[in-house]
């Protein structure tokens, strides 16, 4: 399973967004680009710079690899309409992900957490032992931590997690931090997707 394996400080320092939890703490010491030679590499506030910065922001908040996040956003581009646009359409798929659900609902602090535990297999979707982070979810589905992962130590904490992982209740999902489930209950809408984003600014650069 590929996947991008660079500190996520270092990343979140280059993007100028706190792409992880523990980034802000260092961003509050240390600002600009990192490297020896970041002065050299202002940016020189071009259009086209501005949209690929902002494709990288959002690729690297959600975690996917630049071929993944191209295909998205072609499925996006086929898959939007008269009512939503193909921007808003890419932050819908991009929230359905199942990582993105399991982070959503409290159960681990941050993205690329929730995908270690979905791919180490600690989920059940709708009864079935699944490892794949990217499984796109839908309205009905069900998500259980697996009885064997629920015996766990990170687990028989829930209640501490769920406290320090704080969400804002979201109108297509339900998470119950005992019964440690979490269910689909629709699609998201494009105010309950990551508040910093120019989705217009993605749309453009894929479409140059």
């Amino acid at each position: 399973m590929a996947r991008d394996v660079s500190p996520i400080v270092k990343q979140s320092r280059r993007e100028g967004y706190a792409l992880h939890p523990k980034a802000h703490k260092i961003m509050a010491k240390k600002t600009g680009i990192p490297g020896q030679h970041a002065h050299g590499r202002a940016n020189k506030g071009s259009l086209y710079l501005t949209q690929l910065r902002e494709k990288q922001k959002v690729r690297r908040t959600y975690g996917l690899l630049e071929k993944q996040f191209a295909k998205l956003m072609i499925e996006a581009s086929r898959l939007s309409g008269n009512s939503v646009m193909p921007g808003e359409m890419l932050l819908q798929l991009l929230e359905r992900r199942m990582d993105n659900a399991v982070y959503r609902a409290g159960f681990a602090t941050s993205r690329r957490a929730a995908r270690q535990l979905v791919g180490h297999g600690h989920f059940m979707l709708n009864g079935l032992r699944v490892d794949i982070p990217s499984i796109r979810l839908k309205p009905g589905d069900e998500i259980v931590v697996r009885p064997k992962s629920a015996k766990s130590g990170y687990f028989s904490q829930m209640d501490e997690i769920a406290k320090n992982t704080f969400q804002q209740p979201l109108s297509w999902l339900k998470s119950n931090d005992k019964k440690l489930t979490i269910t689909i209950t629709g699609l998201p809408t494009r105010d309950e997707a990551e508040a910093d984003i120019k989705e217009q600014l993605i749309v453009e650069y894929y479409s140059r």
